[in-house]
């Protein structure tokens, strides 16, 4: 009772509106979040429809092979304008003169995104062409394993996964905040969700896929706080779709439940949840909650899981 007469009643008065104010907040957020997770749960058996990408500007890092090409071609089907951007100049070629064929508009770009200087030439050719870049595929930042054991290689790897996407921002994201509207797409190897995806030399693609996680993640919220119409999607792709040449390198255990899938059929799962604005989801989709539950287990149990599912790439 003392010390309850100390507090004077405009200061008790404040106290109660403060706590009051409080409860209410931590109501809200608890609604939500709950409300959050139904709206989550419901679109997982029923997903927004489909976007229209027609008249849009696509400009696609790596289109000259693998899922990057794929992106590139589907996407002139879908009535997207296409920069297909690559260093082999014969394979960007190729990408470009078969998105033509198949009636889409698409023009091939010769360009080392490692290069600050030559991604801000490539991006004005770009918008001169083909007007303002609205959409951004990043497909190239998933490397192959074998050229993670030189040192100069890993050098290079982390430019192409980590660096570029600095370069590329800015210099596409004023024109996108100008008009207005912008989806920014990131492809990373599903490494960056668990590190156990990958062993003997691995150590460098997880802690590149890592980063780029990472800064999908800081760009989603610092966009959100901006109140920009520019849309991030973070997305996971399971290494052993991306290409024929790691195939000699599988280890799978469960081969029925992992299994691989043609880069065709990964360019069609992601553009179909691009479509539908993801923030992040991965190729095959249970991947993404496989990472999410490797994350929440302790440590032991989450190498006893990794064990059993002894699935990955040898670098040996």
């Amino acid at each position: 009772m003392g010390s309850l007469q100390k507090i004077k009643p405009p200061e008790m008065l404040l106290r109660i509106y403060s706590l009051i104010v409080l409860a209410l907040d931590l109501i809200t957020l608890l609604v939500g979040i709950w409300f959050a997770i139904l709206v989550a749960f419901y679109r997982t058996f029923k997903p927004p429809p489909l976007k229209s990408l027609n008249g849009e500007v696509a400009m696609v890092i790596g289109a000259g092979r693998g899922v990057g090409r794929e992106v590139a071609i589907q996407l002139s089907l879908l009535g997207v304008i296409v920069a297909c951007v690559d260093i082999n100049p014969e394979n960007c070629e190729v990408t470009a003169q078969r998105a033509c064929q198949l009636s889409g508009v698409a023009r091939p770009y010769i360009c080392d995104v490692t290069d600050q200087k030559q991604v801000a030439q490539t991006v004005n050719d770009i918008k001169a062409e083909l007007g303002e870049v609205t959409m951004l595929f990043h497909c190239c930042g998933v490397p192959s394993p074998r050229s993670l054991q030189d040192p100069p290689e890993i050098r290079k790897t982390m430019d192409v996964s980590v660096l570029s996407h600095f370069w590329l921002l800015d210099s596409i994201l004023p024109g996108m905040q100008r008009v207005g509207k912008g989806h920014i797409v990131v492809l990373s190897s599903v490494a960056g969700l668990s590190s156990g995806a990958t062993r003997g030399g691995g150590v460098p693609l997880s802690t590149a896929q890592f980063a780029v996680q990472g800064l999908a993640e800081s760009l989603h919220t610092e966009l959100r706080h901006s109140n920009s119409n520019i849309i991030i999607t973070l997305i996971h792709v399971y290494p052993f779709i991306v290409g024929a040449e790691v195939a000699k390198d599988l280890r799978l255990r469960i081969p029925s439940y992992f299994g691989t899938m043609p880069a065709t059929e990964a360019a069609k799962r992601i553009l179909d949840g691009v479509r539908r604005n993801y923030a992040e989801f991965s190729v095959p989709g249970y991947l993404l909650y496989l990472g999410h539950i490797l994350r929440i287990l302790p440590k032991k149990a989450s190498f006893m899981l990794r064990d059993l599912l002894d699935t990955g790439v040898d670098f040996g």
